[in-house]
């Protein structure tokens, strides 16, 4: 029995050893010290594919803060990109009300949303939004991933919308 755990524990040593050497060669740029491995377990460096390259830093293309339409939402939203794709980023600070059945996050033709639409509801018209998904939570960082045929510079507002009763909760404009 004690042959079997000690077996098992030496494979799973090893399988942990390997997988930090791989990890630490994969972070390794090319030209920088490298760590000096006994020879029986040295490798030939591999090339990185384009799909595998490292995490890049999200670039902010337009940004806003929210304002209250038909329920208090606050917050500052901004579009981003990320490694070749688009999202819409909800802040730390966001929060919007828990009234609404169907909230879904929007991006709007309008710079102006409450000013093209009329209170109480600041109802949307259709052709003039696209939605990007259900609101994951009611408050608190988010990211949503936008569509790459979506030409970003004709949406200029991000939009926290009810579906069900056509109900604008929050607008922040895009700038």
């Amino acid at each position: 029995m004690k042959f079997i755990q000690v077996t098992i524990l030496s494979l799973a040593s090893l399988l942990v050893i390997s997988s930090a050497k791989a990890a630490i060669q994969s972070r390794v740029p090319a030209g920088s010290i490298a760590i000096d491995y006994p020879m029986e377990i040295r490798e030939q460096p591999t090339q990185i594919s384009p799909s595998a390259r490292p995490f890049q830093l999200a670039a902010t293309i337009k940004s806003g803060t929210f304002v209250r339409a038909e329920q208090p939402t606050r917050g500052g939203a901004s579009i981003v990109t990320q490694n070749g794709r688009s999202f819409l980023q909800l802040d730390a600070r966001f929060k919007t009300s828990s009234q609404g059945p169907d909230l879904v996050v929007a991006l709007h033709l309008s710079p102006n949303v409450l000013g093209a639409t009329k209170a109480p509801n600041y109802a949307l018209k259709g052709g003039d939004y696209i939605v990007l998904s259900r609101l994951k939570k009611y408050s608190g960082a988010q990211r949503y991933a936008i569509p790459a045929n979506i030409n970003l510079a004709n949406y200029r507002s991000a939009v926290i919308w009810c579906r069900k009763f056509n109900a604008t909760f929050g607008v922040a404009s895009l700038s």
